[in-house]
């Protein structure tokens, strides 16, 4: 027989879905603004913003609600706290989406430094890193949250060939560049950042599936 607040429990589930899916699509779109040079998409995430600020205020009132009326243990109780705290790390992403739009508006008009090959390819890396880790939240698939930590490490190491051809092959050897690469710079470290809030929605995953902490303690992953 289904409890009342089983009902309430998969809303909840279904709102943290949809907060995810803004998220992702705010990613897509502040990075496909910046291979196309697309003042009005970059405006577009950013503007959006306000309707994720609200999705997220309403799931967080919507779990200390069920927390006061239900009072819930153990599963129930771990299942509503992880929510509070994906919905939290979704609305960072978003939020890193809108700085990554912003740091666009401010190369549209600017000569095109370099080819966009190695940041799409860590945005694509951060975008199903997020989507990983909701899927996880959503199955309660602990393989598929562990997938999501390692492959954290292949995101740094994108990061680190970006900085690294920026800085040595541009501003080292032309100064004038500085202001374009230290744009392309922040967008890497922001995707980076992106991939590491989804990792942080995996390890609470991990939590809530079975009470378990993983961060700080890479050696439970094996």
């Amino acid at each position: 027989m289904e409890r009342h607040v089983d009902q309430e429990l998969k809303e909840l589930k279904e709102d943290i879905l949809k907060m995810g899916a803004l998220a992702e699509e705010a990613i897509f779109k502040s990075v496909e603004a910046l291979k196309n040079r697309d003042r009005e998409m970059a405006k577009s995430v950013i503007d959006h913003d306000v309707a994720i600020d609200k999705l997220e205020l309403d799931v967080d009132e919507k779990c200390i609600d069920l927390i006061a009326r239900y009072q819930p243990m153990a599963r129930d109780l771990r299942f509503i706290t992880t929510g509070m705290k994906i919905n939290a790390e979704l609305e960072r992403i978003a939020d890193i989406a809108v700085d990554i739009a912003q740091r666009t508006l401010e190369l549209v008009d600017k000569p095109i430094l370099k080819p966009l090959i190695d940041i799409p390819k860590l945005t694509t890396i951060a975008q199903n890193m997020v989507k990983m880790s909701i899927d996880a939240f959503v199955k309660g698939d602990i393989l598929l949250a562990k997938k999501v930590l390692l492959s954290d490490s292949e995101a740094n190491q994108f990061r680190d060939v970006i900085q690294r051809e920026l800085i040595e092959d541009y501003m080292v050897k032309d100064a004038s560049t500085a202001p374009r690469a230290v744009q392309l710079l922040l967008i890497a470290r922001f995707l980076e950042r992106i991939c590491d809030h989804a990792t942080n929605i995996a390890e609470d995953v991990i939590y809530m599936v079975q009470a378990e902490v993983v961060r700080h303690h890479p050696e439970k992953l094996k």
